[in-house]
Formats: C-alpha cells, structure tokens, sequence
C-alpha cells in the first residue's frame, strides 16, 4: 500500500505552466506537475523513473507529443512519438499505476519553428492516441475535440500564441480533465 495517493500531470509546458494559471485546481487534487517546457517524447522516456516511477503516484497522466510534431530535437516519425508514449504507458502499468492519456491540444502553427505545419499530424496522432485508448481500455481526455477552431488551430479564446493555454485554456482542460479525477 502506498503512503502517498497522488496524480502526476506529465509532460511538457503546456503542463509546466498549467500550475501558475490554476493553483487551486493542483491543491484540490494534491497533483503533482512534472511537465518541462520544450520537452519531447523521448526525452520524457528518459526522465519517467525518476519523475514517475521512483514517486509512485496513484495516477498518471500524460499529454506529450506536440514539441516532437514541433521537430524541438529533429525530425521523428509519428510512429515512433506514439511508440514512446506506449512504453510510458507500459512502464506506469506495470507498477500498478493508472494511467489516463490526453489528446495534443490543437495547433496550426509554432511561432518557434514556423517552417512546419503541424495540423495534420496533430490531428493523425490523436487518431493514434484515440485508438490505443479505446483498444486498450484506457481513460482519454479529448482536449482536442473541444478546442480547436474551423482552421484546426486552438481557438482564439484559449490561448495568445496558438499553443499554449491562457486562463480560460487552462480552465477548459480541467472541466475536461476533472471527472476523472473525482472517479
């Protein structure tokens, strides 16, 4: 039995950040944010011991693969991002931890790395996501379908620079997120 129950959000800085804009929603839930900005898939699989196994939460929740479509470490196939998520997935499972995945937020555009357009294959790695979840009958927070606009970008109202969540962004993943919390 463990002593401490708690949620680790793991991922990048979109969750990294998620804490400054609703504290409360991280002490509510007693969650723990192990997300680092710019990270990708593979450098998540790196740090996943320490940062996820060696603390032993309850559970586990991931949203990774946008700064991999991004190319923040080069070029790598969406084949190979979902096969990194898999074996996280894998690992959380295997020392009883359960795990909830997430769709990549929506975007059409990285003001860092403008020369990619990444819409198509945010939208093919959530297809990707969507089916490992439902074939291996895993929780899904679908933050995608609910916030991307007609040109499959985040919406206006949810962010100021197209892929990170303002506020209101914020506060919609956790309407999305908090039922499976309170499970």
């Amino acid at each position: 039995m463990r002593a401490i129950q708690k949620t680790i959000l793991f991922g990048d800085s979109i969750t990294q950040f998620w804490q400054n804009y609703d504290a409360a929603f991280f002490e509510t839930f007693n969650l723990l944010n192990k997300g680092i900005s710019g990270q990708t898939t593979t450098q998540m699989r790196v740090r996943f011991e320490n940062d996820v196994l060696n603390l032993q939460p309850k559970m586990l929740i991931i949203l990774a693969g946008i700064n991999d479509i991004a190319e923040n470490n080069g070029p790598i196939l969406l084949e190979e991002i979902m096969q990194n998520i898999i074996l996280m997935i894998k690992k959380a499972t295997d020392n009883t931890i359960e795990v909830i995945l997430c769709t990549v937020l929506p975007t059409n555009y990285f003001y860092w790395n403008p020369k990619i357009l990444p819409a198509k294959n945010v939208i093919e790695l959530n297809k990707m996501i969507r089916d490992y979840a439902n074939s291996n009958d895993k929780k899904l927070a679908d933050y995608y379908s609910q916030m991307v606009d007609t040109s499959n970008g985040l919406q206006k109202q949810f962010s100021t620079d197209g892929v990170h969540p303002n506020l209101i962004g914020y506060l919609k993943m956790r309407s999305i997120l908090e039922p499976y919390l309170m499970l």
